[in-house]
């Protein structure tokens, strides 16, 4: 069974920084396909980013060049590095895993399997 458990949320100012930590269970972000979805009140989960292995990395349109995605396979944990951060960005970050590749809709909340509980981030204007 595979946790995930965020952390580093927060509330912070339109153009500000935060950084997502997202620790998974042993081995975990070694192989699995690791992704940040977010919901904001009275909308869909939306997929943010994603990561498999140590170099394939995709992110949604919306937070290209704004968002990074990391990871220590060693502590088994996912980072995404938030900066410029604007109102919209306001939700809930969950950190999600599906086992092995996803090649396609590898943003798409139906692909993963576990989820974490989420971690609020909050962007004031």
């Amino acid at each position: 069974q595979v946790q995930l458990v965020e952390s580093g949320g927060g509330s912070v100012q339109a153009g500000g920084s935060l950084r997502l930590s997202c620790a998974a269970s042993r081995y975990t972000t070694t192989y699995y396909t690791m992704g940040w979805f977010r919901q904001a009140p009275g909308k869909k989960r939306e997929g943010v980013a994603s990561m498999y292995g140590d170099i394939i990395t995709r992110y949604a349109n919306s937070v290209k060049g704004r968002f990074t995605l990391s990871k220590d396979n060693a502590k088994s944990t996912l980072y995404l590095q938030m900066n410029s951060l604007k109102p919209e960005d306001t939700a809930m970050y969950y950190c999600a895993a599906a086992q092995g590749f996803i090649s396609d809709g590898y943003l798409t909340e139906a692909k993963y399997n576990y989820w974490g509980q989420g971690t609020q981030v909050t962007v004031s204007s």
